[in-house]
């Protein structure tokens, strides 16, 4: 096994599963802290799928090194610690914590941060991140209801949270050629953010990071990194994936704008759509049964769409009510009941929008560990379930990325 990934939630491990397959590596994607006896078969990249995005830092960190010494056992040679693209993180935020203890663990004084996705629209210049053509600070990221982004400066962000030194590695080294790329890791001290604006530039940064322990970033980082483990020529894995037969549920609940438009979009279509609201579960006006029963009662057309994604100022006066914490998780247990009771149901494929959504979902669902399927949107593939209940197929989309007809164009992927 070559790679040991770390991701804090679970579409962005699937995310980093997706690239490091399409790479040429076999990749095994596995939900919590495995058992020590876990089997890997051939796997030459693991990634290990954690719910720790928002969690306080010290029950993060030790999460993660739960994680990096499982994959220490399996003889990984490269970490990689997995975040969003969007570097969710607030100053009170854990990717710094988790990097010093990670950094710590592995006897390594220095590590590279790069969370840039240009395929999806992040690119990191000067040490800021882009959103698009908008500073993440100007980008709909300022108003996100758990890690309101309000500092573009990646340099600044991390130097809040980290104990190591942070400083830029700018475009021009990573221009300059593989040499002096690599010279500039093998100068570090601390932690870089490293700039990059395209897929040259992240091929560029993974050819130069091989001797590097840990690195860091948005699945975008691994573009380059397989290169450095794998025969020449070595072809993407077959993204082949048989899925059960069976019915389909749609459930959302990131309240991001690109998942808001999908949902507009999905509702335009026809899709049958039932909105929750954090105080209506809270007060019991609606309930798993009441959504169950919407979903049993779609009929055999388009599939059901259960959502509760909401503008900013919908979100504020939730949280305003019930906390800014409970708004959230009372959605994620609800939508993860509800996932539960339609797979005893007779559902068994899901598509779920939202990165905590997505990782209460899979709880709910028993699954230990998934297997790469076909790519729906950049960053989102098919995915089956391996192991635990009868076999699922999941279709886990981060809040931010996907296409406008993202739910239908996934639905209709499947025979």
């Amino acid at each position: 096994m070559f790679i040991g990934a770390i991701a804090d939630d679970l579409t962005g491990a699937t995310d980093l599963s997706l690239t490091l397959s399409r790479e040429g590596m076999k990749v095994l994607q596995i939900v919590g802290i495995p058992p020590a006896d876990l089997d890997i078969g051939e796997a030459e990249a693991v990634v290990i799928a954690l719910k720790s995005r928002t969690n306080p830092a010290d029950e993060a960190v030790a999460m993660s090194l739960a994680a990096a010494e499982a994959l220490r056992g399996w003889g990984a040679r490269q970490f990689l610690f997995k975040y969003c693209s969007t570097f969710d993180s607030t100053d009170q935020g854990n990717i710094g914590p988790v990097t010093d203890a990670l950094m710590a663990a592995l006897g390594t004084d220095r590590a590279i941060a790069c969370p840039a996705f240009p395929t999806n629209g992040r690119t990191v210049y000067r040490g800021h991140l882009f959103v698009g053509d908008l500073l993440l600070s100007e980008s709909s990221m300022k108003d996100h209801p758990l890690t309101p982004m309000r500092d573009a400066n990646l340099v600044r962000v991390l130097g809040r949270q980290s104990a190591n030194p942070v400083s830029l590695i700018a475009r021009e080294t990573v221009a300059a050629g593989d040499a002096a790329l690599k010279a500039a890791f093998d100068g570090l001290a601390g932690i870089a953010i490293v700039d990059a604006v395209d897929d040259g530039d992240l091929r560029a940064i993974g050819r130069a990071a091989r001797d590097l322990p840990l690195v860091t970033g948005g699945s975008g980082i691994a573009l380059g990194l397989p290169a450095n483990f794998l025969p020449p020529g070595r072809a993407a894995q077959d993204a082949v994936l048989p899925v059960p037969e069976g019915r389909t549920a749609l459930l959302a609940g990131s309240c991001s704008t690109a998942t808001r438009a999908q949902i507009a979009r999905a509702i335009a279509d026809g899709v049958p759509a039932m909105q929750l609201e954090p105080v209506s579960i809270a007060e019991n006006r609606v309930t798993v049964a009441d959504a169950v029963a919407f979903c049993m009662n779609a009929g055999a057309g388009l599939p059901p769409l259960i959502w509760s994604s909401a503008e900013p100022d919908q979100v504020r006066k939730a949280q305003e009510l019930l906390g800014r914490e409970q708004a959230g998780a009372l959605v994620e247990a609800f939508l993860a009941r509800t996932a539960a009771e339609l797979a005893a149901r007779g559902f068994n494929r899901f598509v779920v929008a939202g990165g905590e959504t997505s990782g209460a979902v899979v709880a709910s669902l028993d699954v230990p560990a998934l297997e790469i399927g076909p790519e729906i949107d950049p960053g989102v593939p098919w995915t089956r379930s391996r192991g635990g209940r009868a076999p699922l197929a999941l279709a886990l989309k981060s809040g931010n990325f996907g296409a406008e007809d993202f739910f239908l164009k996934a639905w209709r992927m499947l025979p």
